[in-house]
């Protein structure tokens, strides 16, 4: 029998090695259920200590590929701060070092273009709440006009991307993808999931042309207020799904 998980400290300050392991996991998470494109995009996490430094993954690796020890030290411009055999992607990291800076609580930052995100992406007007997943994203889901390609060229955007995103821990990034942030790697994580489903489920339900039932504003005010949030959002899945990687692909830890 397992034995129960143990509630994380929230005011623990995890070790590199063990930031290492729960980004190299979220990787792993985020090919395991699909929502890829191909090498491109980037799950971030800010390390601790002074300075700007992040871990981020070395591009041209497939994210079921990525482990550890394959992360790669970054600057908050995206440039390596160690030694590597593999490139990184400066211009992709553009929106992440935003909100890393500008967010004091952006410690994990995740975007993906997956069909459903860029789908509802490309849809006028904003997330449906169509379904109770949806509903715990009740006025947590920003959204950022589209500007082109995001790089170092056009450094104002990265104010208007931490100005639209708020506190909000998800955003919509119009004709483009989905990104969420977070105090710790389970919760950047949780929140991509459920954004990523809600997407999903609103493809599902528009495509089967029957008329859409969107329920009341006082039930989507209720329900959104019955969910918590808490420094520790997202840990017992995280707990769930690390002990599935130990099982199936133990050697992202490597």
């Amino acid at each position: 029998m397992l034995p129960p998980p143990v509630k994380p400290d929230p005011n623990r300050v995890q070790t590199e090695q063990e930031l290492r392991e729960d980004l190299a996991a979220a990787y792993r998470l985020v090919a395991h259920f699909g929502m890829t494109d191909l090498v491109y995009t980037h799950l971030s996490v800010r390390l601790p200590g002074e300075g700007h430094r992040f871990l981020v993954n070395p591009y041209g690796m497939l994210f079921d590929e990525i482990t550890a020890s394959s992360l790669v030290v970054v600057d908050a411009d995206g440039e390596a701060m160690q030694e590597t055999s593999w490139p990184v992607n400066p211009a992709g990291f553009v929106i992440h070092s935003a909100l890393h800076r500008g967010r004091a609580d952006a410690a994990c930052v995740m975007h993906t273009h997956t069909l459903a995100g860029m789908t509802v992406a490309a849809q006028e007007g904003e997330l449906l709440v169509l379904n109770q997943m949806t509903m715990e994203l009740v006025g947590k889901v920003a959204y950022h006009d589209y500007e082109g390609v995001a790089d170092t060229d056009n450094m104002s955007e990265r104010e208007r991307f931490v100005h639209d995103m708020g506190d909000k821990p998800c955003m919509i990034l119009r004709h483009h993808g989905l990104m969420t942030a977070g105090r710790t790697v389970a919760e950047a994580f949780y929140w991509l999931y459920y954004l990523e489903m809600s997407c999903r489920i609103q493809v599902s339900a528009q495509s089967t042309g029957a008329k859409l039932d969107i329920p009341p504003a006082q039930v989507l005010a209720r329900t959104a207020a019955q969910f918590t949030d808490s420094p520790t959002k997202g840990w017992l899945p995280w707990q769930a799904l690390r002990r599935m990687l130990d099982r199936t692909q133990p050697d992202y830890k490597l």
